[in-house]
């Protein structure tokens, strides 16, 4: 195998996988706002699916210290958002954004994964 092609499988091998959803810089930048405001270095933007809403599953958005055994996690920036296991299979593919337009500032979801999503944006289902 010539150097060149040798490169080009290393290179191919030592990619990794594309992550399980998207943060996008909008909010990885509202978050280190945030967590500056609060003045603690430790927190987590942690991101959850819960039962509930008028389509069945709503999402949640909460600061937390601490990462737990099961929970998935991304850097971005200098900030880390948390994802725990049940959560995660809801959120696959899902887009978190910051927003702040006309209707307000607020996280939002862009998930492939629901079917119905209610109008206030923070209720599905699958």
């Amino acid at each position: 195998m010539s150097s060149v092609a040798q490169a080009t499988a290393d290179q191919s091998n030592s990619q990794e996988p594309p992550p399980p959803l998207v943060f996008t810089d909008s909010a990885a930048s509202k978050v280190k706002e945030l967590v500056d405001e609060e003045g603690n270095p430790d927190l987590k933007l942690r991101v959850f699916v819960q039962g509930g809403g008028c389509s069945g599953f709503q999402y949640g958005f909460t600061f937390d210290e601490v990462m737990n055994e099961d929970d998935s996690r991304m850097d971005k920036n200098g900030v880390t958002l948390l994802i725990d296991a049940m959560s995660l299979q809801y959120l696959m593919g899902a887009e978190i954004d910051y927003k702040d337009d006309l209707q307000g500032a607020q996280f939002v979801i862009k998930n492939p994964n629901a079917t119905t999503t209610c109008g206030c944006g923070s209720s599905f289902s699958v």
